[in-house]
C-alpha cells in the first residue's frame, strides 16, 4: 500500500474541527536538521498536493507513491536526526481526559475539546489530521542499563510538530502509542491503557509538585487490541515538551562519526532553547568557554536541579537510560516510575532492573554518569568550536585541555545538586528564613535515617512534620504533642522487623531535641500560635498530601478497566489542583483514601520497562 492510495490520502487530508485552526504550527526541527533520505517528503505533503490537485477540475491525479514500509518498517537510519512519519488510524477513539493546564500551553482550553469529544478524540489519537501538522519521529541512540544500545528512536511516539502559543512559547506535540516508525524495532508502536494512564497523570502531577517535566494534553482510549503478556486495549497520550531532544540524540550520530550532525543539533538546541548562551558569546561574556562547553554546563545544571527535586519528592524514574534523559533537564518517558511508599534508598521500582542500577538512592550518581556520556559527543565541539571544519581529520581523542575543561564542568554537578536538594528540603522542613550549611547533615538526614530504619511512609512522614510548628506553640513546649506525632509516624511503618517502641522514643527525641530547636531558631526563637500557623501552612504547600504512588495508579487503572473512565479525569484534579489540600471537595471525596495508609496489596509495587 502506498500513500497515493485514496483511502489513506483521504484520512490524511480530512478537515478539522474549529479549535484546530487556532493551533499555530511550526517545523523548525525538520526544516533545520538533516532528515531521513529514504522518505524525502512528508506523507502529509503528498496528501496536500493530492487535495490541491483534486480541487482543480479535470486535473490528473498526482502519483507520489511512498510505500508504508518506508516509514513504518524498522531499519537503520543514517545521516539523519529524524524521519517523516504518519500516525495510524485508531479504532473507535474515545476522549477520556483533558488537562486544562496542558491545553492552555498550546492555546486551547479543556472545554473546547470537550465541546466535540469525538472530533477531539479523532485528532489527538492520530486518526484525523490536524491541519498544518507534519508528523515525524526522532532518531537517537542511548546507553540502556549502562550498555550502548545503538539506534533506538521514537518507536511508538510520533511528533505532530511544534505549536507556537504566545506567552507559553513553543511546544512539540507527540502522540504516544500512534503506531510503528522506523525506530520501532520488534515492537508494534502502540501503547496500552495502563501505561498511558500512568504517564498522562504523572506528567501533570510532577508539574504540580514543582518538578521539571514533560506535560500531558489528553488521554484517548481506543478499541485496538494490543498484545503484551496478555491482550490489552490501547490508548494514546498527547504529550508536550519544549523539546524531546535527549542525551542519546547526540550520542548516536557521534557514535557514527557524523560530527556535522552533532554540531547541527547542538546549534539548534542552543538557538532555540538557550539563546542567552549565543548572545553572551557574541558580546564577549562567555568567560573563555565556547558555546558547546556552556551547553554542557547548562545540561549539568538543569539535570542536577531536576534530580535533586526527584529525591526531595521521593520519585523513582526507574529507567534512567541516556535515551530517557532530556537535554533540557525535563523528566520524560514515564515508564516503570514510582513514588516511595516506605522511605528506602535501596528501593527499585523497575523489576527489569534486578541489579538495582536505578534504585532511588542511586539516581544522583546515575545522572552524573549519563552526563559523562553526553560530554563525549560534545567534546569535539568544545575543542574545535563553532567554526570547525569536519572535512579535516579528527583523531577521536580530545586534547588534554578539553578533557580538563569537560571534567571541570562535570565536577560542578555535585554542588548544584547539593544546593538545590538543600533548598527544597529546608522548605519541606519549614526552614524558610535562615539557612544553615549543616542542615542536611544535622536535621534532614537524621530524620530520613529514622524513616529508613522503620520503613516509614515518606509522604505521610513529611506531611506530619507540618504539624510540628503548632505543636511547639502549644502546652509544655509541645512535648506531649511531639510524642503523639512520633506515635503516628510509628503507625505508618512498613518494616515489620523494626521494634516500634524504641523507635518511637528515638523519633520523639529527634523531634524534641533536634528538629524543634532548629525550627525555633528559624523563627527567631519565638513560635507564637500565629507564627506557627503560618509556618505550618507554608509547609503544607511544600509537602503534598496526595501522591501518585503505584497503588494509587493501580486503583485508577482498575476503575478505568471496569468502565469508570471519568475517574481518570477526577484523579487528575486530585493530583494537580488538590495535591496539597487538607480536604477534598465533596465530588472528589472518594479519593481521600489515596492519602491513607498503603494497602497491604500495594506495598512496594514494581512495574516493568513496558509499564
Amino acid at each position: 500500500m502506498s500513500l497515493g492510495d485514496a483511502a489513506l490520502a483521504q484520512r490524511l487530508r480530512v478537515s478539522a474541527v474549529g479549535w484546530a485552526g487556532r493551533l499555530r504550527w511550526s517545523d523548525t526541527f525538520t526544516r533545520e536538521l538533516p532528515g531521513d533520505a529514504v522518505v524525502p517528503e512528508s506523507p502529509y505533503a503528498v496528501a496536500d498536493r493530492q487535495t490541491q490537485q483534486d480541487s482543480t477540475e479535470g486535473a490528473e491525479e498526482v502519483a507520489v507513491p511512498i510505500p508504508e514500509a518506508s516509514f513504518r518498517a524498522s531499519r537503520p537510519v543514517r545521516g539523519a536526526l529524524w524521519s517523516w512519519a504518519a500516525p495510524v488510524s485508531q479504532p473507535n477513539p474515545r476522549l477520556v481526559s483533558v488537562s486544562d493546564a496542558g491545553a492552555r500551553l498550546v492555546g486551547l482550553t479543556r472545554s473546547a475539546l470537550w465541546d466535540d469529544p469525538q472530533a477531539a478524540a479523532a485528532a489527538w489519537s492520530g486518526s484525523r489530521r490536524l491541519p498544518g501538522s507534519r508528523p515525524w519521529a526522532h532518531c537517537y541512540g542511548g546507553h540502556q542499563f549502562g550498555v550502548w544500545a545503538d539506534q533506538l528512536g521514537d518507536g511508538r511516539a510520533v511528533s505532530l510538530g511544534e505549536v507556537v502559543s504566545g506567552a507559553h512559547g513553543r511546544w512539540e506535540v507527540q502522540l504516544k502509542g500512534a503506531g510503528r516508525t522506523p525506530y520501532s524495532r520488534f515492537a508494534d508502536g502502540y501503547a496500552v491503557r495502563r501505561s498511558s494512564i500512568r504517564e498522562y497523570l504523572a506528567a501533570e502531577h510532577m508539574d504540580a509538585l514543582g518538578v521539571p517535566t514533560s506535560r500531558s494534553l489528553s488521554l484517548v482510549f481506543t478499541d485496538r487490541i494490543v498484545q503484551r503478556e496478555d491482550e490489552e486495549l490501547g490508548a494514546v497520550v498527547a504529550r508536550l515538551a519544549p523539546s524531546w531532544v535527549r542525551f542519546g540524540s547526540f550520542e548516536l550520530p557521534a557514535s557514527r562519526r557524523e560530527h556535522t550532525a552533532v554540531q547541527a543539533l547542538a546549534d539548534y538546541v542552543l538557538g532555540r532553547h538557550f539563546p542567552d548562551i549565543i548572545a553572551e558569546e557574541a558580546q564577549g561574556m562567555a568567560g573563555g568557554q565556547n558555546r558547546y562547553a556552556r551547553l554542557l554546563r547548562r545540561a549539568v545544571q538543569l539535570t542536577a536541579t531536576t534530580v535533586a527535586r526527584w529525591q526531595a519528592v521521593g520519585f523513582c524514574h526507574g529507567v534512567m537510560n541516556t535515551d530517557n534523559m532530556s537535554i533540557l533537564g525535563l523528566t520524560i518517558d514515564y515508564g516503570p516510575f514510582a513514588f516511595l511508599d516506605a522511605y528506602d534508598p535501596g528501593f527499585v521500582c523497575n523489576h527489569s532492573d534486578p541489579a538495582g542500577r536505578y534504585a532511588f538512592g542511586e539516581q544522583p550518581r546515575v545522572a552524573l554518569w549519563n552526563l559523562l556520556r553526553l560530554a563525549s559527543p560534545l567534546a569535539p565541539l568544545i575543542e574545535r568550536g563553532p567554526c570547525a571544519d569536519w572535512s579535516a581529520s579528527w583523531a577521536g581523542e580530545p586534547q588534554k585541555a578539553t578533557v580538563t575543561a569537560t571534567q571541570g564542568i562535570l565536577n560542578e554537578y555535585s554542588a548544584v545538586f547539593g544546593a538545590e536538594y538543600a533548598r527544597v528540603m529546608r522548605r519541606k522542613f519549614g526552614l524558610f528564613n535562615c539557612a544553615n550549611d549543616n542542615d542536611l547533615d544535622t536535621v534532614v538526614q537524621p530524620f530520613l535515617d529514622l524513616l529508613s530504619e522503620a520503613g516509614t511512609d515518606y509522604v505521610y512522614a513529611m506531611r506530619t512534620l507540618c504539624d510540628v510548628p503548632q505543636a511547639l506553640a502549644g502546652e509544655d513546649g509541645g512535648s506531649k504533642a511531639l510524642a503523639r506525632l512520633a506515635d503516628l509516624l510509628s503507625g505508618r511503618s512498613l518494616n515489620t522487623v523494626c521494634d516500634p517502641e524504641p523507635w518511637k522514643h528515638r523519633m520523639h527525641a529527634y523531634l524534641q531535641g533536634v528538629y524543634a530547636p532548629r525550627l525555633l531558631e528559624d523563627a527567631s526563637g519565638s513560635l507564637t500560635a500565629a507564627v506557627a500557623a503560618v509556618v505550618g501552612e507554608r509547609m503544607r504547600r511544600e509537602n503534598p498530601r496526595f501522591v501518585l504512588r503505584n497503588w494509587v495508579a493501580q486503583d485508577i487503572i482498575e476503575r478505568a478497566e471496569k468502565g469508570d473512565d471519568a475517574w481518570v479525569d477526577r484523579a487528575l484534579a486530585v493530583l494537580t489542583t488538590h495535591a496539597f489540600a487538607d480536604r477534598l471537595p465533596e465530588e472528589l471525596a472518594e479519593a481521600e483514601k489515596y492519602a491513607g495508609p498503603v494497602p497491604e496489596w500495594g506495598e512496594g509495587l514494581q512495574c516493568s520497562c513496558s509499564s
